[in-house]
Order: C-alpha cells, then sequence, then structure tokens
C-alpha cells in the first residue's frame, strides 16, 4: 500500500497471533502488530506444537486490509478479519465453516466478486461472502498443481488479462517447490508454465533449503518481486535447522507473460537485535504457548511475576539469530523455574532454580537430564547462548546451546548442549526456537531480561 509493504505470518500454537510486518524494501522488517489480537479471536486453549494457526493471506481491498487464516486447533473452517490500519485494531473474526482444510486465499474480480481459494485434498475455490462467510457458490477442484506431492498454499492474481494461480507442492520437505499456471477466469481452466517449477531448492547446495510457499508483490515501480518460505540447515549431514521456516525474497521478472525469477533480494548483514522486558506494557515480539502472555505475566513492583499453568507455564520471544545470547534475572523463586530455549515443550534447555540450587536440565522427547548445578542467589545471572561451530564434524550438529551462571566470583559453565535436540528434523513440526522464561511450579519473579544477537559481554538491563 502506497511505500509500504505488509507480510503477515503463521504463529501456529503461540499467542497473540499473526505477526504483521511492515517494510519498506522488502529487505528491512518491523513488527507492528499482529492480526489476531485478543482471546475473542484466538482460542489456542486446544492447541498442540505446531498446531494453532496456519498459513495466513493479507490483502488490501476497497480501502481495508483483509487477513485470512486457519486455526486448526479450532475448527470448523477458516477465520476473516479486516482492518483499516494493519497495526490494529482488527476486527472479530467471521467464520468460514463451509470450507474446511487448510491455506486459505482471497482475490477479487473487477465487480467485487470474492473468491476464496484454499487446500483441501487439493486446490479447491468458492465465491465468498465476506461479511457473512457464506459460500456463494459449489466448492470446484481448480488444479493439481505439476505432480508434486501436496498441493497447496494457492494464490490467485489478476495481472492484465489473465488469472494466476500461485501453489506450492512437493511437501515442506526437501521436494519443496512453487509452481504457477494461469488462466482466462479466476476458475481457471488452468494452463501450467512450461518452465514450472517457478522456484525450488531440491538438488541445490544452496544455504536455503525447502523453498515453497510463496506469494508475488507488485512494487510502486510496476517492478515484481516474490516472498516465500524456506528454511536455512546447518551442520553435518543430513543438517538440521532451528531457526523455524524464515521468509525470504527474490526479483521477479516476465517473459512471454510469465512470471521467472531472476535473484534474491537479501540485506547486506544480518541486522543486530538487542531487546529487553521493560517496564510497562510486555514488548511486542513477546509470545505465550497456548496461551496471551499476559494471561501467564504479571507486573510487579519492580519486575515480573510468571506463574505455573498447568504442567509448565512458558512465555518468550522468537530466536532470530544463529549466533544468540539470552540472560536473565530471577529475583523471587517461589517455586520451580527460570530461563529456557525451547522447540516445544519436549525439546529444550532450561536453567531452572529450585530453592537454592540451579540446575542445566535438558528434555528431548521422553528424556530428562541434569547437566550441571550450582549455587544460586537472587544476584546470579542466568545465560544461555546459541554458537555455531566454527569447526564442522561428522560428531556435531548446527550449533551448541551453552548454559552459564554468572555471580560474583565470575561465570560458571554448567552445560553444553549439542543444539541438533532442539532442531526440527529431531523435533519434527513447522516452528523455530523460542527463548524466555518457563515456570513449572509455584512463580517466580523477573527482574531481567536481555536477548541479544552475538554472544559479545552484555549488561543484563534492570527492568
Amino acid at each position: 500500500m502506497g511505500d509500504a509493504f505488509y507480510l503477515a505470518c503463521s504463529s501456529f500454537e503461540y499467542a497473540p497471533g499473526v505477526p504483521v510486518f511492515r517494510s519498506s524494501d522488502l529487505v528491512s522488517w518491523e513488527l507492528v502488530g499482529h492480526a489476531l489480537h485478543s482471546r475473542t479471536q484466538l482460542d489456542l486453549s486446544r492447541s498442540w506444537p505446531s498446531g494453532g494457526v496456519y498459513a495466513p493471506t493479507l490483502r488490501h481491498h476497497d480501502d481495508r486490509f483483509w487477513m485470512i487464516t486457519t486455526n486448526v486447533s479450532d475448527g470448523p473452517g477458516h477465520l476473516l478479519v479486516s482492518a483499516k490500519d494493519p497495526a490494529g485494531p482488527w476486527s472479530e473474526p467471521v467464520r468460514i465453516r463451509a470450507a474446511g482444510g487448510i491455506d486459505p486465499d482471497l482475490a477479487w474480480d473487477d465487480d467485487g466478486t470474492c473468491y476464496l481459494t484454499w487446500t483441501d485434498g487439493g486446490i479447491v475455490q468458492a465465491v465468498l461472502d465476506t461479511a457473512t462467510g457464506d459460500l456463494l457458490s459449489e466448492p470446484q477442484r481448480l488444479w493439481s498443481g505439476t505432480g508434486g506431492k501436496h498441493p497447496e498454499g494457492p494464490h490467485l492474481y489478476r495481472i492484465g488479462s489473465w488469472w494466476y494461480l500461485l501453489v506450492a507442492e512437493g511437501g515442506t520437505g526437501h521436494g519443496h517447490a512453487a509452481t504457477v499456471a494461469r488462466g482466462g477466469s479466476p476458475s481457471g481452466p488452468f494452463e501450467p508454465s512450461p518452465h514450472n517449477p517457478l522456484l525450488t531448492a531440491r538438488g541445490v547446495d544452496g544455504p536455503v533449503q525447502n523453498t515453497g510457499h510463496a506469494d508475488l508483490v507488485e512494487r510502486p515501480d510496476g517492478s515484481w518481486a516474490m516472498v516465500f518460505l524456506g528454511v536455512r540447515p546447518e551442520g553435518h549431514f543430513p543438517g538440521w535447522h532451528v531457526l523455524g521456516r524464515e521468509t525470504f525474497a527474490v526479483e521477479i521478472g516476465w517473459e512471454d507473460g510469465w512470471p521467472h525469477v531472476r535473484g534474491p533480494i537479501q540485506p547486506d548483514v544480518e541486522p543486530s537485535i538487542s531487546a529487553e522486558l521493560g517496564e510497562g506494557a510486555l514488548p511486542p515480539e513477546w509470545v505465550g504457548a497456548g496461551t496471551f502472555p499476559d494471561e501467564l505475566l504479571e507486573r510487579s513492583n519492580e519486575g515480573w511475576v510468571l506463574t505455573a499453568r498447568g504442567e509448565r507455564s512458558f512465555v518468550g520471544r522468537r530466536q532470530e539469530h544463529h549466533r544468540m545470547t539470552a540472560r536473565a534475572q530471577l529475583h523471587s523463586v517461589q517455586g520451580v523455574g527460570g530461563l529456557e530455549l525451547r522447540l516445544d515443550p519436549d525439546h529444550a534447555i532450561a536453567l531452572e532454580v529450585d530453592g537454592e540450587r540451579v540446575r542445566a536440565v535438558a528434555r528431548v522427547g521422553p528424556l530428562a537430564a541434569v547437566l550441571g548445578e550450582a549455587a544460586w542467589t537472587p544476584a546470579a545471572v542466568l545465560e544461555l547462548r546459541a554458537e555455531p561451530l566454527s569447526e564442522r564434524s561428522s560428531t556435531h550438529g548446527p550449533d551448541e546451546i551453552v548454559a552459564v551462571v554468572h555471580t560474583d566470583t565470575g561465570p560458571s559453565e554448567l552445560a553444553r548442549l549439542d543444539g541438533r535436540y532442539l532442531a526440527s528434523e529431531v523435533a519434527g513440526g513447522f516452528t523455530g526456537r523460542i527463548v524466555g522464561v518457563s515456570c513449572a511450579q509455584g512463580s517466580i519473579e523477573v527482574r531481567r531480561f536481555e536477548y541479544r544477537h552475538g554472544s559479545s559481554d552484555m549488561v543484563t538491563a534492570g527492568l
């Protein structure tokens, strides 16, 4: 819209849901809000790791932004919200009960007809009443892709005199790809591009793999780009990715009426981030597992109190860099809890305070092990670092997680854990690591928390 680009991402079991980002160049992105920002919009009470909110579509039509997605933990049907400002507030959801499956997309014809296209054992389409969520036509099959498994993630566009249908196929792993077809009407019939796949990394030795689930965007100057999902595996064969499925972008050119990838759009350097849990409202990047973070965290005079609900409460922010450091200082521990880095509840490492001791505890599936322990006082600073390995070997994964306790006498390293155990190739699922604070019993008071890109010396800031 104008000179700004907006991007919506899936959020799975974390709340608030569907983060919305803004950029002026498709390179640097700023989090501006969440499309599912209230409990009436998002119910994750029955969610599970990599359940919850799947792939959204964000569109601008008739002076409003429209976001549609699927909460697979709260069916039936898709959820449609709209807003004048993508930073919010967003409307209460309209539920589209008659459409199952996942990956819904919205497109409008010149006469205002809205076409809902989604994935349900293939690519399906119907005319949608956006006010009521009713389907105004019988669902029909559009296209099955070029033969790859799991055709999904459809996006429909009117470009010139053609309607283009962009889909993902091949599965979200090594065979992932984006393919495109076109037709004379929004319902086809669709002719596949002779140049398919439009995008894939299969069989290619590059840093970004498993590429697919793409979306086209036209710039104000008439040039085109495409955003898509991919992963960055590290370590010895077969490689492990730890940041989840990330968003990348490429330039798009047009030849004979078909889109072609021309080259990557990427920042010159990975941006440095230093973020603190400060006074007042929680930072917008903080999320809760299975619930909104403010249902678990309560502001105290000097920090935040996290209370255990169920088996384990967890709130935190995404690990955005392969090299990162997180630190926390606890003032009062009326139970068991501390600093935690996790891929999901069963694949995590935590510096867990219990009484006057702090333990480095690793959880890998049904196994839990204490890797080291030390004395704890409220003056201690807990630290978890992710350090990429400088030397490759057949015995190491993508990185190493280092657990350290800082006291008046200096740092004490309690454990090192091979990062493969906190990777999607071991744990399964679609999400990346989250770092934050957890509480298994009672409550803990968090006085200080800081996340930083890199592992250089940090000053842990007070709240």
